[in-house]
């Protein structure tokens, strides 16, 4: 029988029974029809050796194994698969503990760049107390979106890009907002990746998932939407000009969820594209394969 262990975006490994190499290798994973992965009758744990920052791990083991990853109990699912996320600022290594027994995974650190933007409203840099506290209670809504933990396994399909568009901001940057005086906000990491688009242009989902929250006017992201891919993980996608679902729609990869904008502090039309594994953020450039059509 013949294991695949996918690695979103950094790593895959095909297995037989006797184990499984995860040298440098072309990324591997199951298009949505694909037949899930399954355990060997060795029950053993595949995880990748090495992972970069930012990464979203999928491993298998044992199904009725008991995984658990930074403090948190991960669930497995009925074919074995599970997936964790390994932070921006993870340090080397991350070890995951399946029924007591660790498995290191070596972090690679990665760059970080400055990115400095400019032409964004400077309220929406430096808002007033009473906009500070609705920003507060908008992304705490945000953030109880991504507490779910559903047994769907949609994070196992092929991602694939949601719009069409050069990359003009990646995950991860320390940026900086520059404003009309000439100062600047303190660096912060950007939390996702920007796709240059004019307004209007369609976004896709890049899987299949749920609809777990939309908001057309947030004040620092604009029209706002999340979808849930199960296990922890999910996708956001902020700034839209307009939002073609609702929550609780089940959608499937492809399909039209929104269209792009400039909507909350934005300086320009384009997508934000994040993801997460809870409240751990991960690199979306990650997930996709190496050789996905842009």
């Amino acid at each position: 029988m013949r294991l695949r262990c996918h690695v979103a975006g950094i790593l895959a490994c095909m297995a037989m029974l006797a184990g499984c190499s995860t040298t440098a290798a072309p990324v591997i994973r199951h298009a949505p029809k694909d037949p899930p992965a399954s355990v060997p009758s060795t029950h053993a744990t595949v995880l990748p050796h090495e992972v970069q920052q930012g990464a979203l791990v999928i491993g298998s083991t044992r199904p009725d194994a008991r995984v658990e990853f930074a403090g948190r109990q991960v669930r497995v699912s009925p074919d074995g698969v599970f997936v964790v996320g390994i932070a921006r600022d993870a340090t080397s290594p991350a070890v995951v503990i399946v029924d007591r027994v660790e498995h290191p995974i070596l972090v690679q650190p990665r760059d970080w760049p400055v990115e400095r933007v400019t032409g964004v409203p400077p309220e929406t840099v430096r808002p007033p107390p009473d906009i500070a506290a609705r920003i507060e209670r908008e992304q705490a809504q945000v953030a109880a979106a991504r507490t779910r933990d559903d047994a769907r396994s949609d994070f196992k399909q092929t991602f694939i890009w949601p719009v069409e568009g050069r990359i003009s901001g990646r995950f991860g940057n320390r940026r900086t907002y520059v404003l009309p005086d000439g100062t600047e906000d303190p660096q912060t990491p950007h939390s996702g990746m920007d796709i240059a688009a004019k307004t209007g242009t369609p976004v896709r989902a890049p899987a299949g998932g749920l609809v777990t929250f939309a908001a057309p006017d947030l004040y620092l992201t604009g029209g706002t939407l999340l979808i849930d891919h199960g296990h922890g993980v999910s996708s956001n996608f902020l700034h839209l000009s307009r939002i073609d679902v609702h929550v609780g729609d089940r959608v499937e990869r492809g399909q039209v969820i929104g269209a792009v904008g400039a909507t909350g502090r934005a300086s320009g039309p384009h997508l934000h594209w994040g993801m997460n594994w809870f409240d751990v953020r991960v690199d979306p450039l990650l997930v996709l394969p190496p050789d996905a059509a842009r």
